[in-house]
């Protein structure tokens, strides 16, 4: 038995993403429609990954393209009030993600309470962004500054449109970051939000750290959620969630429910 149990309720989970419109300061946030539009369009949606039977959700200001690795207080503070005002509405386990920033995130899950953040906290890399470095150390002890130390960190290891300048094969990253960081959990991801996770490559890293606890991050569908939970102890869904499965959507509580009806029927083999 894992974490999972304990935390979201169930082995084999599902962490649905509820993605935010972009934000005060982004390039395409709608300064006509507001704040207020806003945190409405982050309540519908939360609600259809609820009633659909999903077993934890995580905000993330997905829509703040282009990300930043070194995230604006106004993001931290856009995302708070959201999570904030639907505190009351939230009847499930809940993380953040503050993209692309992980101490932003850990700020943010201490003062809305979540329970895990999402993160790239180890590597150096090549990225669309620019040369991505970080500094797992401080970001461990500025969890432990801010009171975060019950906060679940999750790992990951293949960063989108990222790669690591070293020349490294995905089993020595996986050893070595367990081994020097302890996550609660590694996050294996496809090329973006969307693209299905390498199920050879998911078995890799699960077979190189049996006993931590991985997931798959990117592209888990209906059609490969049993070959993808085969191998994976869970799963972080977006994209599939949404209306036509476009990434740009909202989402679609009967795409929800039927996967998860799949999910149920597949933990009960």
């Amino acid at each position: 038995m894992t974490w999972l149990k304990d935390v979201l309720g169930t082995e084999k989970a599902v962490i649905a993403m509820c993605h935010l419109m972009a934000l005060p300061g982004d390039p395409y946030f709608n300064s006509e429609k507001g704040m207020d539009y806003v945190v409405e369009m982050a309540r519908k949606d939360l609600k259809s990954l609820q009633d659909g039977g999903v077993d934890a959700v995580m905000f993330s200001n997905e829509f703040s393209l282009p990300y930043l690795t070194e995230v604006k207080t106004e993001t931290v503070a856009a995302m708070a009030r959201i999570v904030g005002e639907l505190k009351s509405d939230i009847q499930i386990p809940f993380g953040v993600n503050v993209l692309w920033d992980a101490k932003k995130s850990l700020d943010l899950a201490a003062a809305t309470g979540a329970l895990f953040i999402r993160e790239i906290f180890t590597g150096v890399y090549a990225s669309d962004f620019g040369l991505w470095n970080t500094n797992v150390g401080e970001t461990v002890r500025h969890q432990q500054r801010i009171g975060a130390g019950n906060v679940k960190l999750l790992f990951n290891i293949v960063p989108e449109a990222a790669k690591y300048v070293a020349d490294r094969d995905i089993e020595s990253v996986a050893k070595s970051t367990v081994f020097n960081n302890r996550p609660d959990a590694l996050c294996v991801s496809g090329l973006t939000a969307g693209a299905q996770t390498d199920s050879q490559m998911l078995k890799k890293v699960k077979d190189s750290v049996p006993n931590t606890v991985v997931l798959a991050n990117t592209g888990v569908r209906r059609e490969n959620l049993v070959e993808q939970l085969s191998i994976a102890d869970g799963a972080v869904v977006g994209t599939a969630f949404k209306i036509d499965g476009k990434f740009e959507n909202h989402v679609d509580q009967a795409r929800v429910k039927a996967f998860m009806d799949d999910v149920k029927a597949f933990r009960q083999r």
